[in-house]
């Protein structure tokens, strides 16, 4: 399967978790893949935006992530939306993917707002390997 520059897979045969990273900045995905590796997760998807995401995550052949890290802010579906999207999915199993919110935002309105809509994790950039792990270990129910 080839993948575009935004749309990146990782793989580690001893870890099997697999997350995706959804974040409009190449840089900040980066960021987020390189902590999530120092954790030992290494198969990991990107997306640009949670309009690519949902296309990602909806394609007949799609391999479905333990997790999915996004930020809040995106160009064309940011995070709230995406996340809203994928609680009212039909299919159960997008439904129960846990969704970890990474942002720079301190607005508690929205920050409550993200919950509200489903978000198991809400992380302030710049974030640590081990706030990232905790807030995975959490989500998915037991430790990574």
């Amino acid at each position: 399967m080839s993948h575009s520059p935004t749309e990146m897979h990782f793989e580690d045969p001893d870890n099997p978790l697999r997350g995706l990273i959804i974040d409009d900045q190449r840089t900040m995905r980066g960021i987020v893949r390189q902590l999530l590796k120092q954790v030992g997760i290494t198969h990991v998807d990107e997306a640009r935006n949670g309009r690519h995401a949902l296309e990602q995550l909806t394609a007949p052949d799609a391999k479905l992530p333990d997790f999915v890290i996004c930020d809040l802010h995106m160009d064309e579906m940011d995070g709230i939306e995406f996340c809203n999207k994928i609680r009212l999915s039909k299919s159960d199993k997008l439904r129960m993917i846990p969704i970890i919110m990474l942002t720079g935002e301190t607005d508690k309105f929205i920050r409550s707002v993200s919950r509200q809509v489903g978000a198991a994790h809400i992380l302030s950039k710049p974030v640590t390997a081990e706030q990232l792990q905790e807030s995975i270990s959490d989500a998915i129910g037991f430790v990574v």
